[in-house]
């Protein structure tokens, strides 16, 4: 081991005695040195797997080493290893994380039941994070991880792979240069197939939300929502368990609309049975002079009408496409793949580390994305609007009369 690397090794483990971590990676010496990136995965056979190949994505990054990998599941593991040459491997990710000295923890699966356990571990550790999405089931949840992370300068990264896409940020370009005018509206839909209404709000909904909040500017300041089931107004008796480790969950019809600061307003609905062909999974931004029109992804489809009526049936516009290139060109890039997304995700978190910058969507970034989804439930258990941030921090339908 070099003077350079030990001397560094030896400020972090002082730093991470006192509780604060040095900026840059906490086993590796900062950009420049050519050091290779530790990485520790941590997935879940059977319970959320490995998210959408989260493990892969690492595999296909230069300067990565895939040091160890933990799953419960023994059959799983042994797969895990072989699909990423992990150097050893886990039962317990406590283990591991005791064991390895780990640059970057990916927390690869869906179901959300440990995220929060796993993070604060990671934390606890040392180490970054890239994790599957959503980020954490309850806002005490996710107030006590961005605390976790924050007090010892550690970054997080999430496959929220339109926060990472080059066409997100043409589209972003549009909309500050005035080429749809002053934004009025947002409107989001999830997939509304079987999982439409609470869960498909949960699930895809944090894709929507975070697009959402990209697009027009900041966090939402309120929320009014409603939500049903087989069309009467959901209450304690339809609180059921969700799947995927989210907690209690209620409805299949979600309705609801925020404010933001620039006075523009957003709305979200989804209602179970109801997916159309194509999906209209998408964000629409409704603008004084035009709309745009944004698919969740990573080198995701978008859409520009210049149309002050959004009517093309009267106006006789036409939509135009957006690519990474801009309006109208045909798109140069090919990694549009969800590993594409992930690939990209993960660059972000490495450069932020190296450049002590906030990640595309970082920690506090995920708390407002669950926000504006555990303020659905709660301005329906109270029924009425509700500011934003939420004084509730836990599960609203747990607190349903």
């Amino acid at each position: 081991m070099s003077r350079s690397r030990r001397s560094f090794l030896q400020a972090g483990s002082a730093a991470i005695v006192s509780g604060v971590l040095p900026s840059g990676f906490s086993r590796t010496a900062q950009a420049g040195g050519g050091e290779r990136v530790r990485v520790g995965i941590i997935g879940r056979t059977g319970k959320g797997d490995y998210g959408h190949a989260v493990d892969v994505a690492f595999t296909k990054l230069p300067n990565v080493d895939i040091v160890a990998l933990a799953d419960e599941d023994e059959n799983g593991r042994a797969a895990g290893q072989q699909r990423t040459r992990a150097k050893r491997v886990y039962a317990d990710f406590r283990e591991m994380l005791a064991k390895e000295k780990l640059d970057v923890v990916a927390i690869c699966q869906r179901w959300i039941d440990q995220h929060h356990e796993m993070i604060l571990a990671a934390a606890e550790a040392g180490c970054h994070v890239y994790m599957e999405k959503p980020f954490c089931r309850t806002l005490a949840e996710c107030d006590s991880a961005v605390e976790a992370l924050k007090k010892r300068t550690l970054k997080l990264g999430i496959a929220h792979s339109s926060q990472y896409s080059p066409v997100l940020d043409v589209v972003k370009s549009l909309i500050g240069n005035g080429e749809i005018g002053d934004v009025l509206e947002l409107r989001g839909r999830g997939k509304e197939d079987h999982r439409g209404g609470g869960e498909d709000l949960w699930v895809l909904g944090s894709h929507i939300f975070g697009l959402m909040r990209s697009l027009a500017g900041g966090n939402a300041t309120s929320c009014t929502a409603r939500v049903t089931h087989q069309g009467r107004a959901v209450t304690k008796a339809d609180v059921v368990a969700g799947p995927e480790g989210i907690g209690p969950l209620a409805g299949d019809n979600v309705q609801a609309r925020y404010s933001f600061p620039s006075g523009a307003y957003g709305h979200f609905g989804s209602r179970r049975g109801m997916a159309g062909r194509p999906a209209r999974f998408a964000i629409q931004v409704f603008g004084s002079k035009g709309i745009i029109e944004v698919e969740s992804g990573y080198l995701t489809k978008a859409y520009l009408l210049r149309d002050s009526s959004w009517s093309p049936g009267r106006s006789g516009r036409s939509w135009e496409p957006v690519t990474s290139a801009g309006v109208g060109r045909p798109e140069p890039r090919t990694d549009g793949t969800y590993e594409g997304g992930h690939i990209a995700a993960i660059k972000d978190l490495i450069d932020s580390i190296k450049q002590d910058r906030p990640t595309r969507c970082s920690a506090e970034d995920c708390r407002s994305i669950i926000e504006m989804i555990s303020a659905v439930f709660e301005s329906h258990r109270v029924g009425g609007p509700i500011a934003l941030p939420m004084a509730t921090r836990v599960n609203p339908l747990t607190l349903m009369a």
